[in-house]
């Protein structure tokens, strides 16, 4: 049991934890202080979804049906190419940013970011659909089930540490100019990932 948990735990961290765009913006939510605990709840519980339908077999189900993440493929670098261009702009207004005082998202707006940049995402159903219910079910009829909650257990950690933890460098991104650097970066990350979708 611990075993398969402790294995859950670590290969949803492996998976998790890298530059994306959901991380991008969980991370600027929370450097902003702006809606924080819906992003981070909407991003957990997506991926909570996500491990445990991976875990109980639809990620058979999306294998035999390819099409479908063409679809969500295409829909995804729609949005990320938006996003990306939408955080470059940003950048050039410099005035409009403030660490500590939002970023002009609605708390509606901010959950419809959430569930775009995750549900939009096909790397999402690769990772978290395929890659983890396949290395689950090595685990036996009840180990997969205890590797789900060392997976679950990885996510909501990472989420909650990225999103409230993030206001420890509050301060260090408390002028504009460090802001519009990081719009820059998540910027060129969006699309830098849009073009790989497009281009896969």
């Amino acid at each position: 049991m611990l075993d398969s948990a402790a294995a859950g735990l670590a290969t949803g961290l492996s998976l998790i934890v890298a530059i994306g765009a959901q991380n991008a913006f969980v991370l600027r939510q929370g450097l902003a202080r702006s809606h924080v605990g819906i992003v981070v709840l909407v991003c957990t519980l997506s991926d909570v979804v996500l491990i445990v339908a991976g875990v109980a077999g639809i990620g058979t189900v999306v294998e035999a049906a390819p099409w479908a993440l063409e679809v969500v493929r295409w829909l995804g670098v729609a949005f990320l190419g938006w996003y990306g261009v939408s955080s470059l702009r940003r950048a050039l207004r410099p005035g409009a940013l403030a660490a500590a005082g939002g970023n002009g998202l609605t708390r509606r707006g901010a959950l419809g970011r959430a569930v775009a940049l995750t549900w939009l995402n096909p790397h999402v159903y690769l990772d978290t659909v395929l890659l983890l219910g396949s290395i689950a079910n090595q685990h036996g009829h009840s180990g997969r089930w205890w590797f789900a909650v060392g997976a679950c257990v990885a996510s909501t950690a990472w989420f909650a540490g990225l999103g409230h933890g993030a206001r420890l460098a509050s301060r260090v991104l408390a002028r504009p100019r460090a802001w519009q650097v990081l719009d820059v970066l998540i910027g060129l990350t969006m699309l830098a990932i849009a073009a790989g979708l497009a281009l896969g």
